[in-house]
């Protein structure tokens, strides 16, 4: 259905371009031990796509051939890759900066209990899912139980020091809002955040990023369901910030699938829309050599999420 949406064919977004090269956010396949429905992915336990060793190789060779500051590892899971350790030393002996978007309750799963510890031993900054302090509101989102699991995780993470002012292990926060609305104000947000964790849970964390939801895959499918669709769209574009438009993170960043095709973002992969203007997509295999800087964006009705109001990008709020 992804590829239907409704108002997604055309757009009256403006025209931006790319600055500079600087981070790969690499979908290492869409296997996940959750089925979120704010997902963009489609993610779920029955998926089985999953970027191999060959592919891994060939975006190391890519990032040795470019001045690539950042990977950033997303999924489904991440971590359920079995190549994902892997991947990580091999960036980490690269000089390259590894972030990890993490759903925290994998950390607890059979098979996956060494994990806080890898990724502390390697300084792995954490992006962690937990898109609201309030366990019925989480469970609702993502599952029965998945609250608890999230801040047992999370209080692991603290026992090795992330997100302590004394350490270098950074660990943010990701919240998503329950339905068809905007996110609040991030800042107010996090303080929120931080207060409650605090106070019920003795948790501590550095950031939290507040990330407006795309009305694409499994998302923009729940709100065509509800007949709130069109009246989304609406309300990202009645929102829109024009000033939001030199921070959002395709300017500086690619998305690259499981299978090594390139996009302008995350959410272009799950649209399947070529890179820039190419009416085909381009594999990291045909770009080595490829010039990124001054390259049109490829832009649909979906990208007025990522410039509504505060803006919103895989950082957060813009």
């Amino acid at each position: 259905m992804h590829n239907t949406l409704p108002h997604l064919k055309t757009t009256d977004f403006p025209a931006i371009t790319r600055n500079n090269l600087e981070v790969l956010q690499l979908n290492l396949g869409y296997l996940c031990n959750l089925s979120c429905t704010h997902c963009h992915v489609n993610a779920g336990p029955n998926r089985t796509e999953l970027m191999d060793k060959i592919t891994i190789d060939k975006i190391l060779y890519f990032i040795d051939q470019h001045n690539i500051q950042t990977i950033d590892l997303t999924g489904g899971a991440p971590e359920m890759n079995p190549h994902f350790k892997y991947l990580v030393r091999a960036a980490l002996d690269r000089g390259v900066k590894v972030i990890d978007r993490c759903n925290l309750t994998i950390l607890l799963e059979p098979g996956y209990q060494d994990l806080p510890g890898f990724l502390a031993e390697n300084q792995v900054e954490i992006v962690a899912s937990l898109p609201c302090y309030m366990e019925d509101n989480v469970d609702k989102q993502r599952g029965k139980g998945t609250f608890n699991a999230s801040i047992t995780a999370l209080q692991k993470l603290n026992d090795l020091g992330y997100g302590q002012t004394d350490t270098d292990l950074v660990l943010n926060l990701v919240f998503n809002p329950q339905d068809a609305s905007l996110p609040p104000e991030q800042k107010a947000l996090e303080l929120s955040y931080k207060q409650h964790l605090k106070d019920q849970f003795n948790i501590v964390f550095n950031q939290l990023f507040a990330m407006t939801n795309l009305p694409i895959q499994r998302f923009g499918s729940v709100l065509i369901s509800k007949g709130k669709f069109d009246s989304y769209i609406q309300l990202l574009k009645d929102n829109f910030l024009a000033q939001n438009l030199d921070h959002v993170m395709c300017k500086n960043t690619v998305s690259i699938d499981w299978q090594g095709y390139v996009y302008d973002c995350d959410f272009n992969q799950m649209l399947q829309l070529p890179l820039g203007s190419n009416k085909q997509k381009l594999h990291i295999n045909n770009l080595s050599n490829h010039f990124f800087k001054g390259q049109t964006i490829k832009t649909l009705q979906h990208c007025y999420g990522c410039t509504a109001g505060q803006g919103s990008s895989c950082g957060g709020a813009l």
